[in-house]
């Protein structure tokens, strides 16, 4: 209802090729998908599919780890083979390494081709990618700029950045290779913003997007709303990571909480709730504070709007999937589908919206079930 698009809501997505981490499609028409990346040792195989396996409840689409030493790729076998999501390779420096990970399963290597070493050692990379159907990620990153360039430009700039991306792009190109996707990432949100937006002019390859080292929960997720929201509202992004120095399952809520707020990509309940004031007819804080808690497993896209009053409810309830609008007396109206269906008591609030959405998206579930099975 409410999340479908509007004219005056739709974005223009960037148009670029489209490559695939495992069966995730990135790029193109796909959605844009939300990864995030393990803080466990790779090594230690039962923590790190433990967090996968986190991430993927959370609907992670890709998992990132890191591979460092031989350890991490030989644990990468085992862990591929417990997890569904797709799993990224991190690699710096060690070639070894990316041509052991691609062997192991990985579905993506990390890399920025320019650290890997001599030409010879990119042609053993790039044929490892090419023999076990493994994508690239070229991840250009304002803290690790070439020395060469930061000589050039005197200190890392969107140009620079731009200029070694294009330099990474052409070293994969020059060997025939074309299955990879960008990032071009910085901790100041002006660089990283203007970086992509002349990278997303200079080529037409998939984008991925973050403000890298963001910071903790609160403010990493402010800065990340910041910068990846400006970019995805001007149609640049294939998929995005956000940097949190907090429980890494967190950056996967954030990542679509951004999305779900451009109207991008929808996962679970979206829950439209007023600040509260004088007027509230119910403690809304703390009922919304709970009902997050309660819902946090539906994963069904739909709308609930929860009011402390007469003056936005009625309004909100017109926009959303389920409303609730406090009344006086502590008699409040619930609304379905923009229409006011039933009144409720106090004491009822939390466990009866719960009830509500929890059969409404069983409904959705059963039609889109019913639909799919008649294509």
């Amino acid at each position: 209802m409410s999340y479908e698009p509007r004219p005056y809501r739709q974005i223009q997505r960037r148009k670029s090729r489209t490559v695939y981490v495992g069966k995730v499609p990135v790029g193109g028409d796909a959605p844009i998908s939300v990864q995030s990346m393990t803080n466990t040792l790779t090594s230690d195989v039962k923590a790190t599919v433990a967090q996968i396996h986190a991430l993927e409840k959370a609907g992670a689409d890709i998992v990132r780890v890191s591979c460092p030493d031989e350890a991490s790729t030989k644990a990468l076998k085992d862990i591929v083979k417990q997890v569904t999501a797709p799993v990224v390779a991190d690699i710096h420096f060690h070639y070894k390494r990316a041509i052991e990970s691609a062997a192991a399963g990985a579905a993506c290597l990390r890399i920025n081709p320019g650290n890997i070493g001599s030409d010879e050692r990119v042609k053993e990379v790039i044929k490892a990618a090419k023999d076990h159907n493994c994508s690239i990620r070229i991840g250009v990153n304002a803290g690790s700029l070439e020395k060469d360039l930061l000589e050039q430009f005197g200190e890392p700039c969107p140009e620079a950045m731009v200029a070694s991306a294009l330099r990474h792009i052409k070293i994969l190109e020059d060997h025939d290779f074309f299955n990879f996707k960008i990032s071009c990432k910085a901790s100041d949100v002006f660089l990283a913003v203007a970086a992509y937006q002349q990278l997303a002019e200079a080529c037409d390859y998939p984008l991925h997007v973050g403000v890298t080292e963001a910071g903790g929960l609160r403010s990493g997720t402010i800065k990340s709303s910041i910068g990846i929201g400006s970019l995805l509202w001007a149609g640049i992004g294939d998929t995005i990571r956000v940097s949190l120095s907090a429980d890494p399952v967190e950056e996967i809520k954030v990542g679509f909480d951004i999305l779900k707020s451009l109207g991008l990509r929808h996962r679970g309940v979206n829950v439209i709730a007023c600040p509260s004031c004088a007027r509230q007819q119910f403690d809304v804080i703390e009922t919304v504070r709970v009902l997050e808690e309660r819902l946090a497993h539906i994963t069904t896209p739909m709308t609930l709007s929860v009011i402390g009053c007469v003056v936005n409810g009625p309004g909100e309830a017109l926009m959303t999937d389920i409303g609730f609008t406090g009344g006086g007396r502590g008699t409040h109206q619930v609304y379905l589908k923009g229409q006011a269906a039933h009144r409720l008591q106090n004491e009822d609030i939390v466990a009866h919206l719960v009830g509500l959405v929890e059969a409404k998206a069983a409904e959705i579930e059963k039609k889109r079930a019913e639909q799919e099975a008649a294509a």
